[in-house]
């Protein structure tokens, strides 16, 4: 874990691997250019989702703050990730996903108000931000029904719930 990190961002990110392992996620620490990243991930196939494979990836960071810009640079490097590692096939049957996260006790106002507008889109790709104060438990992220990639946004409510709980 990041030496920066306080404590209570530890222990949400300790408590945050125990919940992906509870719900049958693959979970791994990865070094992200000396950052510590929780990396969770779990493939899931439904036929209500017009037959499709969704690979879902979760990504919690320990951060010093979050500010807006660092939480939509965070997403954009989580979506990148996450179309490299399942993404070359996405299209008709396969698609990617990912719940990026920062974890710290410092979360400017705009920084949740801009996870909380939605989420990120590419062709088969979506990413929903995730803000977490570790200091007061506060979670921010869409919990919506989003236009683009309707068919999942009840599962990404249920595995935002399950993952990132609201006190």
């Amino acid at each position: 874990m990041d030496a920066t990190a306080t404590d209570s961002v530890r222990a949400y990110l300790d408590a945050t691997a125990q919940r992906l392992q509870v719900d049958g996620c693959e979970v791994r620490t990865e070094d992200w250019n000396g950052l510590p990243v929780l990396v969770g991930y779990r493939a899931d196939f439904r036929l209500q989702w017009m037959a499709t494979k969704l690979h879902l990836f979760t990504v919690a960071a320990p951060a010093p703050s979050v500010t807006a810009n660092a939480i939509e640079e965070f997403t954009a490097s989580a979506l990148d990730y996450v179309v490299a590692r399942k993404g070359q096939l996405r299209g008709m049957q396969s698609g990617v996903a990912v719940l990026p996260a920062l974890v710290s006790t410092q979360v400017e106002p705009e920084a949740a108000t801009w996870a909380q507008r939605g989420q990120m889109v590419r062709f088969a790709a979506m990413a929903r931000p995730v803000v977490v104060d570790a200091g007061t438990g506060a979670v921010a992220c869409f919990r919506g029904h989003a236009a683009l990639g309707l068919l999942y946004s009840a599962h990404f409510r249920r595995k935002l719930a399950a993952y990132f709980p609201t006190r």
